[in-house]
């Protein structure tokens, strides 16, 4: 109960922040909002951003620094009054949606980990930098002018994620075996977004799917699927511009293979709801979100997420 509570209490914080940001117009706004689920792997361990977003919901292209934290509990033992433990994971990204061609735009991801855990045998703790992503997305529809009522836009592209984080095979001895800095492993992706706007009220909604391949410790992350939908709403003032915004989002995950054979309470989902603001004025933005789940099935029962935090300073290009 008490984990719940933490995440609500972050939730209301969000929303007095988002009360209390004076109304102004931001100059430099462009009238899309972009919300990518990110792409993590069996309960976010090792994630990029444990899908907390993939772009920014106020700058079409934008470079910027993200900080992420997600609280975890697992049990210590495989047996079902095994003691639990706090899991904690830390992320430090620099990331960018940068124009190349009309229609075209790439994401890049540069995340540095330092997570820690507290089991009986004391604390133990990892850090150093995460698997590097990039997404190319291309502007499949979108609404040519502004007379009309609703206007839309859809979205679809591919990525990749590199090996560069340190896959330490001995974690995987652990009930939580995404307790890593990477998964060791090149893994794809395909992605969409949909975003539908009236005036100054929008939705967007997405679903993307990550291919996983073995790394050289013989260990394979099941496939990834994710999707979500988000409800926000633009506030304009003379110099400032601030976006509300609620949804949902979920996880499912495949089971994590080693050797070719399935590996035992790896597979899950688990459902968000989840709130945040952005307020931008001038070629800057700050945004923070928070994610609670709702329901959830992780390996078995044996981990438990808690809830996700975010904080992102961008600089719009």
């Amino acid at each position: 109960m008490k984990k719940y509570i933490i995440g609500v209490l972050l939730l209301v914080t969000q929303c007095f922040y988002a009360g209390t940001v004076r109304d102004t117009l931001y100059p430099n706004f462009r009238q899309y909002a972009y919300e990518f689920e990110d792409f993590c792997d069996a309960c976010g361990c090792s994630a990029s951003g444990g899908s907390m977003g993939f772009s920014s919901m106020l700058d079409q292209n934008f470079v910027g620094l993200r900080y992420m934290y997600q609280s975890y509990s697992s049990r210590e033992g495989i047996f079902n009054n095994s003691p639990w433990i706090d899991e904690n994971f830390n992320t430090i990204q620099a990331w960018a949606r940068i124009p190349v061609f009309r229609n075209f735009q790439v994401t890049a991801l540069v995340p540095y980990h330092f997570n820690n855990r507290t089991p009986s045998t004391g604390k133990q703790t990892i850090d150093g930098l995460g698997d590097i992503t990039v997404l190319g997305m291309y502007t499949v529809y979108q609404t040519k002018t502004d007379t009309v009522t609703y206007k839309h836009t859809l979205q679809a592209g591919v990525g990749v994620k590199a090996p560069t984080g340190e896959y330490n095979g001995s974690n995987n001895g652990s009930v939580n075996p995404s307790f890593q800095l990477g998964t060791g492993s090149w893994d794809y992706m395909l992605a969409a977004e949909y975003i539908l706007k009236k005036g100054n009220y929008g939705f967007n909604t997405m679903l993307n799917y990550t291919f996983k391949t073995e790394n050289n410790q013989n260990y394979q992350f099941g496939n990834q699927f994710n999707y979500g939908g988000t409800l926000f709403y633009m506030i304009k003032g003379q110099k400032m511009i601030t976006v509300p915004q609620v949804g949902v989002a979920g996880e499912v995950y495949a089971t994590n293979r080693q050797y070719g054979e399935d590996v035992p309470d790896t597979k899950g989902d688990i459902f968000f709801a989840k709130a945040g603001v952005e307020a931008g004025m001038g070629k800057f933005s700050l945004g923070v979100n928070a994610m609670v789940p709702v329901n959830q099935n992780l390996t078995g029962g044996k981990v438990e997420a808690n809830y996700r935090l975010a904080i992102n300073l961008n600089y719009s290009l």
